[in-house]
């Protein structure tokens, strides 16, 4: 990359870090680091004199990519499938407007929670079936503290009215685990469609080179229709399929 180590760089070359340096400015491991390249996360570097391995504003821009996925919830190998969908030559400005994209997208961040103030807010005292069935839900996770939980306050009210309705546990589970795929589906075919007609073309066209701040703006726009435009067609394909299961009873 040819560039000065740090990220300092002369004008017009790309800086460029050794592994402990990007580490330090990812704000992760040198073992991370080293751990992401071998499962295929990081291009490997360029290796320069001495056999040393250097990095560029790229390596460090798909760091802050995986960081906002984890952040999210994939796991390493969703995010390995994630990445490998992604064009090759990705410059960090690229990648960082993808991570805009997944960011502008992402549900509110899961907040850390006692069970005393679970109930508080659930206004009702819960049981450990109670709390079984709501991590079922996906309302909450346990963790390894005691009484303490990860809760996703918006959907907190829907899973403790749903506690009253008579469905077992095995029921909520094959239900979840039927829509968590078939979203994850409509999502990454979403994704696509959004990378090949709206993304690449824009960003080929260098109409604008703060593309980053449009295409933020672009997502805001669309996320509202596109979520609005889901739970429609989700409702409407329900109540036909209700109608038809039951005509034929």
């Amino acid at each position: 990359m040819g560039g000065e180590r740090g990220g300092g760089g002369r004008q017009g070359v790309a800086p460029s870090f050794t592994v402990d340096e990007l580490a330090a400015r990812a704000g992760v491991t040198v073992r991370t680091v080293r751990f992401y390249g071998t499962r295929g996360l990081l291009p490997p570097p360029v290796i320069g004199p001495r056999r040393v391995g250097h990095y560029g504003p790229e390596h460090l821009a798909r760091l802050a990519l995986i960081e906002e996925l984890q952040r999210q919830g994939m796991t390493l190998a969703a995010i390995e499938r994630y990445l490998e969908q992604l064009p090759p030559d990705l410059s960090a400005r690229d990648l960082a407007v993808h991570r805009a994209l997944v960011a502008s997208w992402a549900p509110e961040s899961a907040e850390s929670i006692t069970r005393r103030e679970l109930e508080r807010r659930a206004g009702r005292e819960l049981t450990d079936r109670d709390v079984d069935r709501l991590a079922a839900m996906g309302v909450l996770d346990r963790t390894a503290e005691a009484d303490t939980f990860r809760l996703d306050g918006a959907l907190l009210r829907l899973g403790v009215e749903l506690l009253d309705v008579p469905i077992d546990h095995e029921t909520i589970l094959a239900s979840r685990t039927v829509l968590l795929e078939h979203a994850r589906a409509a999502a990454q075919e979403l994704a696509r469609l959004f990378q090949e007609q709206v993304w690449n073309p824009y960003r080929e066209s260098g109409e604008d080179p703060d593309h980053l701040t449009a295409m933020k703006s672009l997502s805001a726009h669309m996320q509202p229709m596109v979520i609005q435009a889901l739970v429609t067609a989700f409702q409407r394909s329900l109540s036909e399929e209700l109608r038809t299961a039951f005509r034929s009873r």
